[in-house]
């Protein structure tokens, strides 16, 4: 095990200190794991495991049923595109396609830099601002490819 390795160990370790060994208290800890490291990682799920009584494929059944927990880490800037009926009928697939390209990435993916990850989403409930896509928890509604240009064109300026 390397040093990053370890240190996820301990740290979920004080995460589990918060909880009962009671196996309903899983999305509590998975919520607090997923805050502290940005993703689930394995090292996790396994202190998990042992602490909460409960088989790594129970945890890998939460963790990959809701869309709030994720098993890969996510970039420094989440984008994430709604696909919902709303969304896709207003032209949310371009959206889509439009950061697919830029970034050379593919929902649920992360680009190499860090920098951005991809998600498409089903809703974000923001349907009377159709089309929408979201960067980290800003939302930009009735939005366009020369929109989304935009916003990454000023995100990739300000890392520079």
């Amino acid at each position: 095990m390397n040093c990053g390795d370890l240190k996820i160990v301990e740290e979920t370790k004080k995460i589990l200190e918060n909880y009962p060994r009671e196996k309903d208290r899983l999305i509590g800890v998975l919520n607090d794991v997923q805050e502290r490291f940005g993703y689930v990682p394995k090292e996790a799920q396994v202190e998990i495991s042992n602490y909460l009584g409960l088989s790594l494929a129970e945890i890998y059944g939460v963790i990959t049923f809701y869309s709030r927990f994720t098993l890969e880490p996510k970039g420094k800037y989440k984008i994430s595109v709604c696909l919902g009926t709303a969304c896709f009928v207003k032209g949310s697939q371009a959206i889509l396609d439009r950061v697919k390209e830029r970034l050379k990435i593919e929902p649920g993916k992360t680009t190499e830099d860090g920098m951005f990850s991809l998600d498409d989403v089903r809703c974000v409930g923001a349907c009377g601002l159709a089309p929408v896509f979201m960067i980290n928890d800003e939302v930009y509604g009735n939005a366009t490819v020369k929109q989304l240009d935009e916003v990454l064109d000023k995100i990739i300026a300000e890392e520079k």
